[in-house]
């Protein structure tokens, strides 16, 4: 009998031991992870891989193919993340939903030291001080066209319109992407508010539907560099590789004005990897690891030192990749208009697709 209890001392003790053990490895391992939910295909893995070796940090990666599909995630809090990478009016709605926290710059040298004094300036229209956002992408939207079969630049959104190109159009499915075209020939703030105006872009988009081939979010790449589609509505970094898989086809911003548009890195409020987060926005912000991201993705960047680094002479000179700050000087950045406002938007985008 007391050898019987001296081994289930012994068992007790050795179970004991291996649950401390095994708390602290979930500990070290707790410590050595980071939760990152951007958009999809929107970091090269060899960047991640790179992140990785450095800094021993794993990356969980998740994506989203919208801010609204990520917005309810991240505010549910199913799963803490650690780092986001939201649009600039997302950024604004969870800021004033309390769902992120500021950053400590002081663990940012590379965000201060390499993106641009603008674009920090641009941010501040949904970000006022400069608390909570690093900028990561940016871009226009504008006109997608294939050169050999539009006869003249289509430098106005009216063209979306034209009959003679039934069927060979393609729109953004998104709320906001979407209205914004009928409100700039109109005239009007893609951030109205007017609600007789609303109703009135999306009376015009309902009689344009016809001609639409389909409402599209990353297929629209696809479908250009195919030769599916003759025209489409698209942001400046799909443009650019369009252009290089299909020289065919051109990009032009329409002369009513259009969406500037910024994606930055935030971290979440609930964030349990802090400086972990700090440790991923930062290393994002190395030129040499920036500069692998935009011959990745295409998209245009805030950081300064990415054009001197970039090899490729012909990206380096590109207007798409690197325009003229007159392209975005004086257009807009989507504002958040609250939770009812958005609601209004989304009510009317579902009412021209089940028209």
């Amino acid at each position: 009998m007391k050898s019987k209890k001296i081994f289930a001392a012994c068992i007790l003790i050795f179970a004991l031991t291996l649950t401390g053990c095994m708390s602290s490895a979930e500990e070290e391992e707790s410590d050595n992870v980071v939760y990152v939910y951007s958009w999809g295909d929107y970091l090269d893995p060899e960047v991640l891989d790179k992140f990785e070796e450095e800094t021993g940090i794993h990356v969980i990666l998740d994506e989203f193919d919208t801010n609204e599909t990520m917005y309810p995630r991240v505010a549910e809090g199913a799963v803490h993340y650690d780092v986001i990478c939201p649009s600039d009016y997302m950024v604004q709605k969870m800021i004033a939903n309390n769902l992120l926290q500021p950053l400590n710059f002081n663990l940012l040298p590379n965000a201060t030291e390499n993106i641009g004094e603008d674009f920090f300036r641009q941010a501040q229209s949904f970000d006022p001080e400069n608390q909570f956002a690093v900028p990561y992408c940016w871009g226009t939207v504008g006109i997608m066209y294939d050169t050999t079969r539009v006869d003249e630049i289509p430098d106005s959104w009216t063209v979306l319109w034209d009959e003679k190109y039934n069927d060979e159009i393609l729109m953004q499915d998104s709320a906001r992407d979407a209205l914004m075209v009928p409100l700039k020939i109109l005239g009007k703030s893609m951030n109205e508010t007017d609600k007789q105006t609303l109703n009135i872009a999306r009376d015009m988009l309902i009689k344009q539907k016809p001609l639409v081939q389909a409402y599209v979010v990353d297929e629209v790449k696809d479908k250009l560099i195919s030769g599916e589609a003759i025209m489409g509505v698209v942001f400046s970094g799909e443009a650019l590789q369009i252009m290089l898989a299909n020289p065919n086809y051109d990009f032009v911003v329409p002369r009513e004005g259009t969406n500037f548009w910024i994606d930055s890195w935030v971290i979440t409020r609930d964030a349990e990897n802090i400086e972990n987060a700090h440790k991923f926005i930062d290393f994002m912000c190395r030129p040499d690891i920036a500069v692998i991201n935009f011959d990745y993705l295409g998209y245009s960047t805030p950081n300064i030192a990415v054009q001197e680094l970039e090899e490729d002479e012909e990206i380096r000179e590109s207007p798409i990749a690197f325009p003229d700050h007159r392209i975005y000087d004086g257009q807009e950045t989507y504002k958040y208009l609250g939770n009812s406002m958005d609601r209004y938007y989304n009510n009317l985008w579902m009412q021209v697709k089940v028209e």
